[in-house]
């Protein structure tokens, strides 16, 4: 199992810009609302940090692989080998460099017309790191520290996470 998983801070801000693109979806007027609403548990798919705390009790489980979105976009080449490393797939330089520039995410968003039609538009957005600085305040941004903490602080998902996102920003 490949285990992929992204601060809570920028699945926080991606799920509000689908959210509000998605008619079947809540909508919300405001940031502030959606933020309301991911801390106080009332999203379609559930709490990210109850997600996030479920799956850390496979982390060590060998046949389950975690990576970061972060590590992924930091070294694509190094992400790709670990993957096809951990599923016993060896692969040539030209394939390992072919993986990478198609599942980049520029490459995904300019194929997505083909690939998912018209919902392409809102499945890529940015594909950034670190966009939630655009609409977190400060306040927003201690209680997610804080939920963040209390749910997966010292555990192995979220001590990858943690690394990942605040050591290396």
């Amino acid at each position: 199992i490949l285990l992929l998983i992204r601060n809570p801070k920028d699945v926080a801000t991606s799920f509000y810009h689908f959210s509000n693109s998605m008619s079947p979806l809540p909508s919300y007027e405001t940031w502030d609302d959606f933020f309301i609403a991911f801390m106080s548990k009332k999203m379609p798919w559930g709490c990210y940090f109850e997600y996030l705390s479920k799956w850390n009790k496979y982390a060590d489980d060998e046949n389950v692989m975690t990576i970061t979105y972060e590590e992924l976009k930091e070294n694509p080449v190094l992400g790709v080998k670990n993957i096809a490393a951990f599923f016993g797939i060896s692969l040539t330089e030209k394939e390992l460099q072919t993986i990478v520039e198609r599942s980049s995410f520029q490459s995904m968003k300019k194929n997505s017309q083909k690939t998912h039609g018209t919902f392409g538009n809102i499945l890529f957005r940015k594909g950034g790191v670190s966009d939630w600085k655009n609409l977190f305040n400060e306040d927003q941004n201690e209680k997610m520290d804080k939920a963040f903490e209390e749910h997966v602080g010292g555990t192995k998902l979220g001590t990858k996470l943690k690394y990942e996102v605040y050591c290396k920003a």
